[in-house]
């Protein structure tokens, strides 16, 4: 793979990406939503990339892994009007279909197509698997990192410009209540990745954000959590509470432990 391979990855995304605008602005803006996510999700993997001095071919693959490992988002929102997998499809897998449906990844040697679709299939998934190999690994990883620094950033935009305009397809349709679920909360204070299948209100939907904290995996990429206050800026549409309070100490506590 070379830089024209990743240009010519580019190109095509964007045609692909394209045909699913329409008329209606509301489907439109959440599509853009989704192509301006992967556009800093590429930035985002080269910059973690080039903390952790990569070399340049292996940039070239993260950057096209970051470029397609949400594909599926795409054809999910036209099927289903949904991003929740539990009621629609995986959109890693509906990914991997629609790569393999128009033979994308062709031009990619095999070993290069196995890192990447690889890696897409990984992104998602709660934990990853032992039995995989250190290489591939590395990759999802990456990836993962690099994902959740933009999920982190579109979200708090979202919630600083909530009352503009709600937007269910964000918020996986959860009621925005003042309530949260204890068992979110036990994940949290075990230093465990809070469960989707948890989740019951908005404010369990946020909880669960900063509980990505423990799925992270690179001192870079807790940099730039540290860096950019994203624990404390989700924390802000938290209800105030005494246990809140003290949950995000204990997170930003191990934050800080973490990243030097």
């Amino acid at each position: 793979m070379n830089s024209d391979d990743v240009a010519y990855f580019k190109a095509w995304f964007a045609d692909y990406v394209a045909a699913y605008y329409t008329d209606n602005p509301t489907r439109n803006q959440t599509i853009r939503l989704k192509q301006e996510h992967t556009e800093r999700v590429c930035k985002e993997i080269v910059i973690l990339g080039q903390a952790l001095h990569l070399a340049s071919q292996d940039m070239l693959l993260a950057e096209t892994m970051a470029l397609f490992h949400d594909i599926g988002r795409f054809p999910q929102y036209a099927t289903y009007g949904t991003f929740k997998d539990t009621i629609s499809e995986n959109h890693a897998e509906l990914g991997l279909k629609e790569l393999a449906r128009h033979q994308v990844l062709s031009i990619c040697s095999d070993t290069e197509q196995s890192l990447i679709t690889k890696a897409i299939g990984y992104h998602n998934v709660r934990t990853l698997p032992e039995d995989e190999d250190e290489r591939s690994l590395l990759f999802a990883r990456l990836l993962r990192d690099a994902d959740k620094l933009d999920i982190w950033r579109v979200l708090i935009d979202y919630y600083a410009h909530r009352d503009e305009g709600p937007n269910s397809t964000i918020e996986l349709d959860l009621p925005n209540t003042n309530t949260y679920s204890p068992a979110i909360l036990n994940a949290i204070c075990q230093h465990r990745m809070a469960d989707l299948r948890d989740m019951a209100t908005l404010n369990d939907f946020k909880l669960l954000q900063i509980s990505w904290v423990f799925d992270v995996n690179f001192r870079p990429t807790f940099r730039a959590v540290h860096n950019r206050q994203y624990v404390e800026k989700i924390a802000a549409y938290l209800p105030q509470t005494r246990e809140i309070q003290q949950l995000v100490a204990m997170v930003q506590a191990y934050v800080e432990e973490q990243k030097s």
